[in-house]
């Protein structure tokens, strides 16, 4: 939700004054940033289960919905990248 409101919050600039090595950064920053709250989101689930074996976590619920929040954002993540591998083998597919 941070990265969204970082995007409508800043004004677009013109193509002429936006440089594309500026773009990318920004681009692969954030990807960065999404990998990286997945990653978290898969070892706070672990984490959890791990309490939970040991019984240092009594309330269940939490470390079901923990791996929830792990699944679903996983499933996401896989689906963003089947999505954007689709879209590179269309365009490289198109005749010029």
């Amino acid at each position: 939700m941070n990265t969204i409101n970082a995007l409508q919050s800043t004004p677009l600039q013109t193509a002429k004054s936006s440089q594309p090595k500026e773009a990318t950064g920004d681009f692969g920053n954030m990807l960065k940033d999404a990998i990286q709250q997945v990653n978290k989101t898969q070892v706070e689930s672990e984490q959890m289960s791990q309490k939970l074996v040991t019984g240092e976590v009594q309330n269940v619920h939490e470390v079901m919905i923990a791996a929830k929040k792990a699944s679903l954002s996983l499933n996401l993540t896989v689906e963003v990248r089947n999505k954007v591998i689709e879209s590179y083998q269309e365009i490289m597919r198109m005749q010029m």
